[in-house]
């Protein structure tokens, strides 16, 4: 392999939503083009008609640049070795096949698919590899351009030399196929479309992709397009083939375990950062091995493929919590008041964002500050300050806390102390309210805290009182969409 600036290459199918296995490739290919100061190419794999559609590639596109994946070449911004979509490169794969055929290293094959069907059961009951005999091997040039003149239809299979097809993966070593495993088989479909190893191996070629980094569910393709490689006369590229995620129960990663495409864990509130930081850790480590956290730059400057296992990654969501924590813990506010507000907004409690107040921003970043250290999600937040806007029904626990002796005495000398005040209540104010109920009613400790709390919030845990009250107090004199309830409001509405 030529001394060259890396070359890597990131080639979805827009047949579905970016899985987060694939968008782990995706960040592999892209650090290590960072790290090494090479080029990440982004390649649209459209051939499959049926199944690709546009709204999954802006999907796609879109999700790449959430994570701070950026490429050097690729769809809207182009390239050197544009187009960047297979679909509109059908002409070149075209010529190549001419190519191939022109050097006796394909051959046109007239196997009808009922012959395929019977090669295929015999090899079953003879155990055998189920491979193509290579029977169409033998047809002349001239009787195959007989055929085809007469509208035959035919496929283009390619001959694969009577030798092991090796190559060495950079994760798992030497790995070497027999031929014979792998048979010659078909390039080109007899609908004339071009197949998967055929495009991709073509791509990778006249793109000049000096390295492979992809999952190890891509293994089993590499010997064919080694023999693509071969037939063409080009250098092979480094591969390195990415171990599975397995899910809790350690079988492969699938929307049976939940979310498992990169929009979804963004509609939840996973942080970009957090996600990509925890998707490096799938596979990989840093040297030493104990770090966790990083920032997007840290993983560029650690990264090296030599540090990837061949071992299966299992998807931890605690730690992928724990790291989002982590991610939200380091965010300036604006920006988590930014991806925050929507779910706020969806609920009905908040405005939409376009020109919010001054002083409703100012509430709103205080409502964050004091619920955001208690999720996981942002999309948890307005579930955890819920009880600004109304009050859930008490537990068994909290009622029977209401219902004693002392829950009683507190909450009728609470209420009427609330009652008996004028304007908004401070939290100084609200203190000394506190010390006056202590005295009047004998409670103290969680007696006299647990009862004023279950009137106030539904629960008796929660933040502190002097953070509370200041939300209850000016929120209530807010112009939100849902009014937020005030310290008299609740008592009110509990002794109703």
């Amino acid at each position: 392999m030529p001394n060259l600036i890396p070359r890597v290459r990131f080639a979805p199918s827009p047949t579905g939503m970016l899985h987060v296995g694939n968008a782990r490739t995706a960040l592999y290919n892209w650090l290590f083009a960072r790290h090494a100061g090479g080029d990440f190419v982004l390649r649209i794999e459209d051939t499959d008609v049926e199944r690709s559609e546009v709204r999954y590639e802006a999907q796609l596109i879109e999700d790449l640049r959430w994570l701070g994946l950026d490429w050097n070449e690729g769809p809207v911004i182009g390239g050197p070795y544009a187009p960047y979509r297979q679909s509109e490169r059908l002409e070149i794969y075209r010529q190549h096949t001419q190519q191939l055929l022109l050097e006796s290293k394909a051959y046109r094959c007239f196997c009808t698919a009922e012959e395929l069907e019977q090669e295929r059961e015999s090899a079953v009951r003879e155990q055998r590899t189920q491979v193509y005999s290579g029977k169409c091997r033998t047809v002349t040039v001239t009787e195959a351009e007989k055929r085809c003149s007469a509208g035959e239809p035919f496929a283009v299979r390619l001959a694969v030399p009577h030798s092991p097809l090796r190559f060495h993966d950079i994760v798992r070593g030497d790995v070497e196929f027999a031929s014979d495993a792998v048979g010659d088989f078909i390039v080109v479909r007899s609908s004339g479309i071009p197949v998967y190893n055929y495009v991709v191996t073509i791509d990778d070629a006249l793109m000049r992709i000096t390295h492979v980094i992809r999952g190890d569910d891509h293994i089993s393709n590499t010997p064919r397009q080694v023999a693509i490689y071969q037939a063409f006369g080009w250098n092979l590229p480094q591969f390195a083939h990415l171990s599975t995620i397995l899910g809790s129960d350690r079988e492969r990663l699938s929307k049976r375990h939940g979310a498992t495409s990169v929009a979804s864990f963004r509609e939840m509130g996973i942080l970009p950062e957090a996600l990509a930081n925890y998707l490096a850790l799938l596979g990989w480590g840093a040297e030493g091995g104990t770090r966790e956290t990083f920032t997007r730059e840290e993983l560029i400057q650690e990264f090296k493929l030599e540090r990837v296992t061949p071992s299966p990654a299992l998807f931890d969501w605690d730690k992928l919590h724990w790291l989002n924590r982590h991610a939200i813990k380091h965010s300036p506010l604006p920006e988590l008041r930014t991806l925050a507000w929507p779910y706020f907004s969806a609920r009905g409690w908040m405005p939409m964002q376009s020109s919010p107040s001054e002083r409703v921003v100012q509430w709103f970043d205080r409502v964050l500050a004091l619920f955001l250290p208690a999720v996981d999600q942002l999309q948890q937040v307005p579930d955890k300050a819920a009880s600004l806007w109304h009050l859930p029904a008490a537990t068994e626990e909290d009622a029977a806390i209401l219902a004693s002796e002392a829950g009683k005495r507190v909450t009728r000398a609470f209420a009427a102390k609330i009652n008996s005040e004028v304007g908004l209540l401070t939290p100084q104010r609200f203190k000394e309210l506190m010390n006056e109920l202590k005295a009047e009613t004998g409670a103290k400790g969680k007696d006299l805290f647990h009862p004023v709390r279950i009137i106030l919030t539904g629960s008796h845990s929660g933040p502190d009182f002097d953070k509370l009250i200041p939300l209850f107090e000016e929120g209530s004199q807010l112009d939100l969409p849902a009014h937020v309830l005030s310290v008299r409001e609740r008592v009110n509405a509990f002794c109703v």
